[in-house]
């Protein structure tokens, strides 16, 4: 047992003490005793509490890791995250104009990836311990469209038929879409024979009682009462089972927003990494759009809702390894901007050749500030100023943070 004085919240989002010792659901300025093993710890009791500490608003909060920071006053929290973005680009020695976090409201996650664990209660369906194997029962997430919480009682029964097997640890991927629930089942122990007839029987029927739009097994369909929906923009896109999609509305509109204030007058806009097409659409109302992902279903979505949207500019999708396969400077000169939107690995290999080319607006999106950091060097160095950066908080009391940067040259 160890008194600490906390001195910062690290990027993980536990406190910081002098040694380093970690330790979680702590603030800066608290005294606090912590048990420790090794430079991590766990809080016993807080002697000082900060002024910025609040009551955390989920009951679950402190055992289910889902959230870190639900104790701590919104306005010091999102100063945090605009810092960390601000260390991370500092790192690859960029100063820039940081702009204040967009906060996303509570009650607005449209997507989640529920656990579940079967057991003598019967099917415990939530989210796993900090730092554990161990699952917490979720009753209740201030996180989560309140859609997806109401469903809750449903998604545990439908979880049953997909435990039959004792090596299954399944997660329900969860996304709220206009046409209703659309669950992507994966975890499911497939080496003996996969799931059984009645297994699937009871899924389908699970889903038809609680009037979810589609059931998919690892993208496998095994209940579908109307196509899951979303709408990007003026667009709206038919979902592929288990494809990705930003997790936040609010949010998603923020970065785009920001995005097409950067790139008006553009005639020709590539969107590399577009997923099925969340930002293609709202850019397509100003500009010709060629999208590109490594996603063939994404892509045929992408495709398949152009004519959702009169009006657009062209859109030209295609599906494309961006990493093995980027698009070229020699096929970029032909475009007024680009837009990039990579997973966490971020764009290096595209990055290059974004650099190379003729292109003089780009607009980067990122999940991850080390990996656009490490991209934004790259650009810079080719004679591009990153201009702005917007932080977004889109994974509300998280340490998770996404930004999105402005360049030209």
């Amino acid at each position: 047992m160890r008194e600490l004085k906390i001195d910062a919240v690290g990027g993980q989002g536990d406190g910081v003490a002098a040694g380093p010792a970690f330790v979680p659901l702590t603030l800066p300025g608290e005294r606090i005793t912590a048990r420790m093993e090794g430079q991590r710890g766990e809080l016993v009791d807080v002697l000082e509490a900060s002024p910025d500490r609040v009551a955390p608003p989920c009951r679950h909060f402190g055992h289910c890791g889902g959230c870190a920071l639900q104790h701590w006053d919104i306005a010091p929290y999102l100063d945090w995250k605009r810092e960390q973005v601000r260390l991370q680009l500092r790192r690859e020695r960029i100063e820039v104009e940081i702009l204040p976090t967009f906060a996303s409201p509570p009650a607005s996650r449209r997507r989640v990836a529920l656990h579940a664990r079967g057991g003598k209660g019967g099917v415990r369906l939530g989210f796993k311990e900090r730092r554990s194997w161990n699952l917490v029962k979720i009753e209740e997430c201030p996180v989560a469209h309140p859609k997806i919480v109401a469903a809750l009682p449903g998604l545990a029964r439908l979880a049953q038929p997909f435990l039959e097997h004792p090596k299954s640890a399944p997660t329900l991927h969860v996304t709220l879409t206009g046409t209703g629930l659309d669950i992507d089942v994966t975890g499911v122990e497939r080496k003996s024979g996969g799931l059984s007839a009645d297994a699937r029987v009871q899924a389908a029927m699970t889903a038809g009682e609680f009037d979810f739009a589609r059931v998919t097994l690892a993208g496998e369909t095994l209940y579908m009462a109307r196509q899951p929906l979303v709408k990007l923009g003026p667009a709206i896109v038919p979902l592929p089972a288990g494809s990705f999609l930003q997790a936040v509305p609010a949010a998603e509109q923020a970065m785009a927003d920001f995005a097409l204030a950067h790139l008006a007058g553009a005639g020709r806009v590539a969107d590399l990494f577009s997923g099925v097409g969340t930002f293609s659409f709202r850019l397509a109302q100003n500009s010709a759009v060629y999208a590109a992902d490594f996603s063939e279903p994404a892509i045929a979505a992408l495709k398949a809702a152009v004519g959702s949207a009169p009006g657009l500019k062209a859109i030209v999708a295609e599906a494309r390894d961006l990493t093995r396969r980027p698009v070229l400077s020699t096929e970029l000169d032909k475009m007024d901007a680009v837009v990039f939107d990579p997973p966490r690995a971020g764009a290096l290999e595209q990055t290059v050749e974004i650099a190379k080319s003729k292109v003089s607006r780009v607009v980067g999106i990122s999940c991850n500030p080390t990996t656009f950091a490490r991209d934004a060097g790259l650009l810079i160095d080719a004679g591009f100023k990153l201009e702005k950066v917007l932080p977004v908080d889109q994974f509300l009391w998280s340490p998770h943070i996404e930004l999105v940067g402005v360049f030209s040259r």
